[in-house]
């Protein structure tokens, strides 16, 4: 019952994701295939990397079709249902931290499951959350959000850091993925409201220009 949780989890976040690439792929004003592209880059991509990295081969969106599958049922609902989708992005945002404590929690409880270590499962969980969307602003020619002002990479690094912490204190697994789940999705939901960025290093002659 446990793992059909975390795996209905596991398939909500994926779709998610994939919506918020698919939306970008319509801002972009790609084309139907840019669409399906983008969706699943977001939504499988991350997913893909962490579990090459991990050796946990073959990986998951290639054993079940599932991933796949929604991923392209879902490019294709958003390109057709953009004008009523699109304006919808503050609900999409809610999802998507929901999707961001999701794949975090089950990156690292997997690199866990095979032996690797705290630093691995925190890289592991890290990877699988913001991997998707790093190479869809690569794909824009943009500099990948996680890595300017957005609080979202941040969110995941220190849930990563929390699930190791109660993985050292046993706390039972599916107990610690959904407090870790929690802790980041209501941390990406503060950072929103409250617009928390990290602190941008100053440039020479900054402040004369201000």
């Amino acid at each position: 019952m446990e793992n059909e949780w975390i795996y209905a989890l596991d398939i909500f976040g994926t779709v998610i994701f994939a919506i918020t690439g698919a939306v970008k792929g319509v801002r972009n004003r790609l084309d139907f295939l840019g669409v399906i592209v983008f969706a699943i880059t977001v939504g499988c991509a991350g997913g893909m990397v962490r579990d090459c990295l991990i050796g946990a081969t073959p990986v998951a969106s290639f054993s079940n079709s599932l991933y796949l599958v929604s991923c392209i049922i879902t490019g294709v609902l958003v390109f057709f249902l953009a004008p009523w989708v699109v304006g919808r992005w503050r609900i999409i945002l809610f999802c998507d931290a929901i999707g961001l404590g999701v794949f975090t929690a089950l990156g690292a409880q997997k690199a866990l499951s095979l032996g690797i270590g705290p630093v691995g499962q925190i890289f592991a969980g890290v990877i699988g959350a913001v991997g998707g969307g790093v190479l869809r602003d690569v794909f824009s020619k943009e500099v990948p959000a996680v890595l300017t002002s957005d609080f979202y990479a941040s969110a995941s690094i220190i849930g990563a850091v929390i699930f190791v912490i109660l993985e050292k204190c046993s706390i039972a697994p599916i107990l610690n993925f959904f407090i870790t789940m929690s802790f980041i999705t209501i941390l990406r939901l503060c950072a929103m409201h409250y617009h928390i960025h990290l602190p941008v290093a100053r440039m020479v002659g900054e402040e004369k220009k201000k």
